[in-house]
């Protein structure tokens, strides 16, 4: 991994390189970069694939509050910093959230968007009080009292196809000051479902029909609120991290995506 030193933040990336249209991919909460290395291992061939670390999660770290406007603006300094001018933003879940709010910040510079199990709106509030449960559960005792819950919420059920333990070992390293920070910039985001219909680029969105996080109807919703041409993808027995569950699928759809691009 590298790292740059964008907004006063490092933050850690790698890049791919090459000549290839760049295709830049933002992890999921509680995930990091290499949660996409399925996907860089299908895309290098032909694309420059390039995946980063946000705030408070890999490589990357968080001093203070923060929003997703902000990890926005991250995405976007990465992007001056590496020197590219416009690329395919992809991202999952709270990946999505940046994805979205970078490519209002700077339509001109988003070739398309890729929406991997993600919304645009806010948390559903049926859920809100579990999901702090959890999170303070996790700041008092550590992650092994809730670990479970929570990968099979990310990943699904631990004999499934997604490997829990390599998750357990970074939430068991990770900062618990900077978990909180990124919580809070989770819970308490603003909701962009209104300024959906300012982005026009073409989108695909894929989502896993077995998300136990955002509904597939949050899915069709971002659809529904885009201005531009907007494909919906269902992955068959796909996890919020459906990318990491259903790899072939999300790659096939993924590669026909980009290949389709003008």
């Amino acid at each position: 991994m590298s790292t740059a030193l964008i907004n006063g933040v490092t933050l850690s990336y790698s890049d791919t390189g090459g000549d290839g249209e760049p295709v830049v991919l933002s992890h999921g909460y509680l995930m990091d970069s290499t949660m996409f290395d399925p996907q860089v291992a299908a895309l290098s061939p032909e694309y420059r694939v390039i995946t980063w670390d946000q705030r408070g999660f890999g490589g990357s770290r968080a001093s203070g509050p923060f929003t997703f406007w902000d990890s926005a603006r991250d995405l976007l300094g990465l992007l001056d910093h590496l020197g590219v001018d416009h690329a395919v933003l992809g991202g999952m879940s709270q990946g999505g959230f940046v994805s979205l709010r970078a490519t209002l910040l700077a339509p001109r510079r988003v070739r398309a968007l890729v929406l991997i199990d993600t919304q645009a709106g806010l948390e559903d509030p049926a859920l809100a009080p579990a999901y702090e449960q959890l999170e303070q559960t996790w700041l008092e005792q550590g992650p092994a009292p809730v670990q479970d819950i929570v990968a099979s919420i990310i990943l699904g059920p631990p004999d499934g196809p997604a490997d829990h333990a390599p998750w357990f070992a970074k939430w068991a390293a990770a900062d618990r000051e900077e978990l909180r920070l990124a919580f809070r910039c989770l819970m308490d985001r603003d909701d962009v479902t209104p300024s959906l219909g300012e982005i026009d680029c073409p989108a695909l969105i894929l989502h896993g029909t077995a998300d136990a996080a955002i509904p597939v109807a949050k899915a069709e919703a971002v659809q529904a609120g885009l201005a531009g041409p907007a494909e919906l993808v269902l992955v068959d027995g796909g996890t919020h991290a459906a990318n990491l569950s259903h790899p072939d699928q999300v790659n096939v759809a993924l590669l026909e995506f980009l290949r389709a691009l003008p």
